[in-house]
């Protein structure tokens, strides 16, 4: 596909005409699944770039993070809050540093310039980030399949552990256990339309009113990634259900070789056959769930996580100091731009 004739067309005009994008955009590439080379016919085109930001973000009052246009799928992001991205490992902004050549559509020195100092944002943080986005994948999955195959009780029941599980490891990570106790349990339901639904018992001693927000937060995100499910057109989410299993594999993909070769590979050449079976729905069965097979691979890729984790050479955070000096330097020659 001629993607630089997309980009030349007038719809993409914003990018030449806007002020904070044009000449001071440094990247911009292809994102989504024509990044990962897993598209098919109903696959969009996804832009992701990078921009320097203006003097008057530098130096003055103004302030810039990202921009967005809906309209063709275009998203791109402020040299320094890309910085801030990169440096926690996400997995949504680091794929742009792992294209392949000729999936630059718009690449300047600047831009070559960061792609040759990626290294310094690869650190055992990767484990923490890209393990998030793959629990965050397998639980839309195992809440699609449970509320289509489950009778209602036993669906609010695995709602209840998803919650617990998720709440429990927030409440670890955030150093709260011991100054929350939470409860979450199933019993009849008060709400007319269902027979038995969740409770909460909570008691909270001198807790910070963020942590309460964060947390409260946590609890409601997994419910209404559960909730979004709705009433399904079984054909429609069938394929957004194999398509969170793919990217599911992805996310362990690019982990690992992150983790073990301490390289960025966005587009999966080599493991395109088994994303494209996934995403073609080879692994779902005639009931909406997987197969024993697919859920084998995935505890393969997880146990392959867990030894590159174990076993990786990169650094528990980045080098600042490093990152810093490369920052400023970027920065002083954004000024002149």
């Amino acid at each position: 596909m001629d993607f630089l004739s997309y980009l030349n067309s007038s719809k993409y005009d914003f990018i030449r005409k806007n002020p904070r994008l044009g000449r001071r955009i440094i990247l911009l590439g292809l994102g989504g699944s024509y990044a990962y080379g897993t598209e098919n016919e109903n696959s969009d085109i996804d832009f992701r770039g990078i921009a320097m930001n203006l003097p008057s973000d530098l130096l003055g009052l103004t302030d810039f993070e990202q921009y967005t246009d809906d309209a063709t799928d275009t998203v791109v992001y402020s040299f320094n809050k890309m910085v801030r991205l990169l440096l926690e490992c996400n997995p949504n902004t680091i794929e742009l540093l792992g294209l392949d050549e000729p999936q630059y559509l718009i690449k300047t020195p600047l831009g070559q310039e960061l792609l040759n100092h990626r290294s310094l944002f690869l650190s055992k943080r990767a484990i923490r980030s890209f393990g998030g986005y793959a629990d965050a994948q397998l639980r839309r999955l195992q809440n699609a399949i449970a509320r289509d195959t489950l009778p209602q009780e036993e669906r609010e029941r695995h709602i209840r552990n998803s919650v617990t599980s998720a709440l429990d490891d927030f409440m670890r990570k955030s150093g709260l256990s011991g100054r929350a106790s939470v409860n979450i349990y199933v019993d009849h339901a008060q709400q007319p339309e269902l027979e038995t639904e969740m409770f909460i018992d909570a008691e909270y001693r001198h807790l910070p009113l963020r942590d309460y927000v964060n947390m409260a937060g946590v609890m409601h995100s997994v419910v209404r990634d559960y909730d979004k499910i709705g009433k399904r057109n079984r054909k429609k989410d069938d394929n957004h259900l194999n398509k969170h299993a793919m990217h599911l594999l992805r996310l362990f993909m690019m982990a690992i070789d992150i983790l073990e070769r301490e390289e960025i590979r966005t587009h999966r050449t080599d493991d395109l056959a088994l994303l494209r079976s996934v995403r073609r729905g080879d692994f779902q069965t005639a009931d909406g769930t997987f197969s024993n097979e697919f859920y084998g691979i995935i505890s393969d890729y997880e146990r392959r996580l867990k030894s590159a984790a174990e076993h990786t050479a990169l650094p528990d955070q980045p080098d600042m100091e490093k990152v810093g000096r490369f920052v400023e330097r970027m920065n002083r020659i954004a000024l002149d731009l």
